[in-house]
């Protein structure tokens, strides 16, 4: 058995003439078909602006996103470089130094130059992956510029102080030794 054509040809019903044509008209209906699709994919493209303005604005939120991650690696990379590299050598002390981190005191061995350093604000404490370590205030400032939170101690350098008259307590000497 044949295609319809074909079997429709034998009987005599339609003759060679129908059957172009048919075939003919099939493939023009086909074409047809096939151009008015993109006419419903205009549509279909003016229901999607909105989803793709959508995609497009969270896709600039995350590239954002991820702007910003690549920023604060590159600051705490600065930090770390800025804090090893000045960090101060501390030959395990035997002065205890106590100070005050996030509402909790802890406390470092230092000597007593680096006490005396500390007190008159040359040298600061800075904390780096859970350690506390020395460094000159020259540089405290420049970790202060990128981030604060890596600053724990930095006492404001000691000015000679020329007027006295304003403070009562000038004739009391604050001992050396004192310690807490």
């Amino acid at each position: 058995m044949g295609s319809i054509h074909d079997q429709l040809l034998q009987v005599g019903l339609v003759d060679e003439k129908q059957i172009k044509k048919a075939k003919i008209d099939k493939r023009k209906q086909e074409r047809q078909r096939r151009k008015s699709k993109p006419k419903t994919g205009k549509q279909d493209k003016s229901q999607l602006r909105p989803a793709l303005a959508e995609k497009i604005e969270r896709d600039r939120e995350l590239n954002r996103q991820r702007q910003r991650r690549a920023e604060r690696k590159a600051v705490a990379a600065q930090i770390k470089q800025l804090i090893e590299t000045n960090r101060q050598v501390t030959g395990d002390g035997d002065l205890p130094f106590n100070f005050a981190d996030h509402k909790k005191i802890k406390r470092i061995y230092i000597t007593e130059v680096e006490r005396e350093q500390l007190s008159r604000g040359t040298l600061a404490i800075v904390k780096l992956n859970g350690r506390y370590e020395l460094v000159p205030s020259t540089i405290v400032e420049k970790i202060r510029l990128r981030d604060e939170k890596y600053v724990i101690l930095c006492n404001e350098p000691q000015e000679k102080k020329a007027d006295h008259a304003d403070d009562p307590y000038s004739d009391y000497r604050v001992p050396d030794d004192l310690v807490w």
